[in-house]
C-alpha cells in the first residue's frame, strides 16, 4: 500500500515535516540515509569518546517553530535557557549582556552602557543602529541585495563595533562574514532576537545530546508514521510528469506525494526532472573543537569570545568539557587535525587561564565544510519556494524559502511549510507554521 507521503531526509526539516504530517492522520514514511538522524545539527559516536554532537547548535526564544516541533517530540524541557550572554575578552574581563527593568525595545540598556568591551562612542554608534533598524524594517527595499557589512559602513559604525560587537553576533548567527552576508537576515536577528521582546534573546542549549531530541518516543504515538535510518533514495520515480514514490537499493517505495529534505547540493541526483536552479548557492563551512580536560576550568555555562578565530565555547561537565565553535571557517577546513587544537587551546587559555594548569585528556575536530548555505546578498530571490514544477513532488530544507536564513529555525519552518503545502495536495488543508513573534 502506498503511503500518503515519503520524507526523503532525516534532518531537522524533514523530520519537522514529518511529526506535522503525522500528528493529524497521514500515512509518513521518513527514510534517511545515515544511521542517525539530525542532519547537520546532529550527534555520533566517535572511538574513545563516546557520544558527542558535530557542533553545538542552539536556539533563541524567538525561534518558534523549533521550539514547537520540540513539543511535538516531548523534548522541550531538555534545552535549557540562559538570559546572560557574556562576552570575554583576552584577559578574561567579561561583560555581560542581558536585560534589565526596561521594556522591549530598551530593555538591555542598562547592561550595554557598563560593558566595558566597547568605548562611549562605540556604544552611541550601535545605539544609532538598532534605531535604524527600527526605522528601516518594512520600509527599506535594497536589504535583501546589500551586505550587513555596507550597511553598517552606511551607519558610520566604528570599526572596533563592527568587529567585537556586529560581526560576534551575526556570524555566529548566519554562519557567513558580514560582507557576504545580505543585510536582510542581519536585520531579521536583531529585530527577532534582541529587540522585539524581553525574553526573545534567551539562548536556549540542549541539555542532551543532539540525536536526543529526534529519537523521542513520541514517534510510537503516531503508529501511523516510519522513520527508518540507514535507507538511501537513490532517487525519486518519476512517470507522466508526476511522482510516484522512491527508488531504494534498486526497489520501488510508492506514495502519493514525495517531500524532499535534502540539502540543495543533492537535489540535482535526486530528481532532475525538477529543473530547480541552484547556480546561485554556495556552502559556507562551521568547524566544532572538543575538549576534555582533567579539571574544570570555567565555571560559566558559555561564552562569546572576542578579537580570536575561536567565537563561542559551551560547558559541559562542570566545566570539564568544552565545545568551542568557529562560524564561517572556511580558512580552518585546510589545516591539520593537530594544528587545530593547537591553535584552539592557545586561544581558549587567553580567555580561561585554568586551561594553563589542566591536562588536555580528549580532543576531537569535526569540520562541516557544507553546514550551511552561504547568505549572500541577491540570493533571496533564487530561493525556491515549497512547491516545484512536479506537482506532488515538494520540497522543504533551510535553503528553501521559509523566511528564515539557514538555522534551525528557518529548517523546522520550511518543514511546516511543505507539510502545509503536502496537506493541500491530499485534499485536507492543515496548518503548522506559527507566525513570528513579531
Amino acid at each position: 500500500m502506498a503511503a500518503d507521503v515519503i520524507v526523503v531526509g532525516g534532518g531537522v526539516a524533514g523530520l519537522a515535516a514529518t511529526a506535522a504530517l503525522g500528528s493529524v492522520g497521514f500515512n509518513v514514511d521518513l527514510l534517511e540515509a545515515r544511521p542517525h538522524l539530525g542532519g547537520r545539527a546532529t550527534s555520533y559516536a566517535l572511538p574513545n569518546t563516546g557520544v558527542v554532537d558535530n557542533c553545538q547548535h542552539i536556539l533563541l526564544r524567538c525561534c518558534v517553530n523549533l521550539l514547537d516541533f520540540y513539543t511535538r517530540m516531548e523534548v522541550a524541557d531538555r534545552v535549557e535557557f540562559f538570559g546572560d550572554i557574556p562576552f570575554l575578552e583576552p584577559g578574561g574581563r567579561t561583560s555581560h549582556f542581558k536585560r534589565g527593568l526596561l521594556p522591549a525595545p530598551l530593555h538591555f540598556t542598562e547592561s550595554f552602557l557598563k560593558m566595558p568591551f566597547l568605548s562611549w562612542g562605540d556604544k552611541v554608534g550601535v545605539a544609532r543602529a538598532f534605531l535604524a533598524i527600527l526605522w528601516e524594517r518594512g520600509r527599506r527595499k535594497d536589504l535583501e541585495e546589500i551586505s550587513m557589512l555596507d550597511w553598517l559602513r552606511e551607519k558610520q559604525q566604528t570599526r572596533n563595533s563592527i568587529e567585537r560587537f556586529w560581526r560576534q553576533v551575526l556570524v555566529s548567527a548566519i554562519n557567513e562574514e558580514l560582507d557576504r552576508m545580505a543585510a536582510i537576515h542581519g536585520f531579521q536577528v536583531f529585530w527577532l532576537g534582541f529587540l522585539a521582546s524581553t525574553t526573545s534573546y534567551e539562548m536556549g542549549v540542549p541539555s542532551v545530546p543532539l540525536v536526543d531530541l529526534y529519537t523521542s518516543p513520541a514517534w510510537s504515538k503516531m503508529p501511523n508514521v516510519s522513520v527508518r535510518t540507514r535507507m538511501p533514495v537513490d532517487q525519486v520515480l518519476v512517470r507522466d510528469g508526476q511522482a510516484h514514490g522512491v527508488v531504494v537499493g534498486g526497489q520501488e517505495l510508492p506514495a502519493r506525494v514525495v517531500l524532499s529534505a535534502v540539502p540543495f547540493e543533492k537535489i540535482h541526483a535526486l530528481i532532475p526532472q525538477a529543473d530547480i536552479d541552484l547556480t546561485a548557492f554556495t556552502h559556507s563551512s562551521i568547524t566544532g573543537v572538543h575538549f576534555w580536560f582533567d579539571r574544570p576550568v570555567t565555571d560559566l555555562p558559555h561564552g562569546t569570545l572576542l578579537d580570536r578565530n575561536l567565537q563561542w565555547f559551551f560547558s559541559k561537565e562542570g566545566g570539564r568539557y568544552l565545545q568551542l565553535v568557529v562560524s564561517a571557517s572556511k580558512p580552518w577546513l585546510k589545516l591539520p587535525r593537530q594544528q587545530v587544537i593547537d591553535l584552539a587551546l592557545a586561544e581558549l587559555a587567553e580567555f580561561l587561564p585554568r586551561v594553563n594548569s589542566a591536562k588536555l585528556v580528549n580532543a576531537q575536530v569535526v569540520k562541516e565544510a557544507r553546514a550551511t548555505y552561504s547568505a549572500l546578498p541577491g540570493l533571496g530571490k533564487h530561493r525556491p519556494g515549497n512547491r516545484t514544477k512536479i506537482t506532488n513532488f515538494v520540497l522543504a530544507g533551510d535553503w528553501t524559502n521559509s523566511g528564515w536564513p539557514s538555522t534551525m529555525e528557518g529548517a523546522a519552518r520550511s518543514g511546516y511549510k511543505a507539510a502545509e503545502v503536502v496537506t493541500e495536495i491530499l485534499g485536507r488543508p492543515q496548518r503548522f507554521l506559527l507566525p513570528d513573534i513579531a
